[in-house]
């Protein structure tokens, strides 16, 4: 298993996972499940996301290194919260890793390709009873913010942050750096997610 930190209105762990998912697929080792906790980062930085700010960072994305996604992202319906959404993905992991994991890439999926305001009960309801996950769920929501303090006391620099046995690497398929007026400079870097994937697969 490989757990990974992250926000799921994170537009760099949106790419990052795909990354890990295809790099996972092409080593033959789909078996390995990512437990995709919580890291979210509302809680760290005290404050919602912007959607303007959010909106860079995709562009940025976009034109660097993922021209394939975010073909319908919507910054008019970019949630305020990410907790329902992620209280959902812990929910889902409840019922198995192969749930866990499929609801965490369907939630990406619905706002950084779909458009949709994943904070919005009626979405949230439509992908739950998609792969037979409740939305309303106390446990859950705890399960979150446990997710946070756990996060924060293993040293979690960011999302997405990657665990495995005693590895771990944070945003390890992306190099980020700043340009000239402060928007990202992103370049793609396979070498450490491969390095830390075959390591970590080795051992599973």
């Amino acid at each position: 298993m490989i757990e990974v930190f992250a926000d799921v209105l994170c537009p760099f762990a949106h790419v990052g996972l795909r990354t890990v998912a295809a790099r996972r697929h092409a080593l033959g080792r789909d078996d390995v499940h990512l437990r995709v906790r919580a890291w979210p980062l509302e809680l760290v930085n005290g404050a919602p996301l912007d959607p303007g700010h959010t909106a860079e960072h995709v562009a940025d994305l976009r034109a660097q290194v993922a021209p394939g996604l975010f073909a319908g992202f919507d910054a008019g319906r970019f949630p305020r919260t990410s907790l329902p959404a992620l209280a959902l993905a812990a929910a889902a992991y409840r019922a198995g890793d192969t749930t866990g994991e499929a609801v965490s890439f369907a939630l990406r999926d619905a706002l950084f390709e779909d458009g949709q305001d994943i904070s919005a009960p009626e979405v949230l309801d439509a992908i739950g009873r998609r792969f037979g996950v409740p939305v309303e769920d106390e446990a859950a929501r705890a399960s979150v913010l446990a997710d946070w303090e756990e996060g924060r006391s293993r040293g979690v620099k960011g999302s997405p942050h990657l665990f495995c046995g005693t590895d771990d690497v944070f945003c390890p398929s992306l190099h980020i750096t700043r340009a000239p007026g402060g928007r990202a400079r992103v370049e793609a870097d396979r070498e450490v997610l491969d390095r830390f994937l075959r390591g970590c697969l080795r051992a599973a």
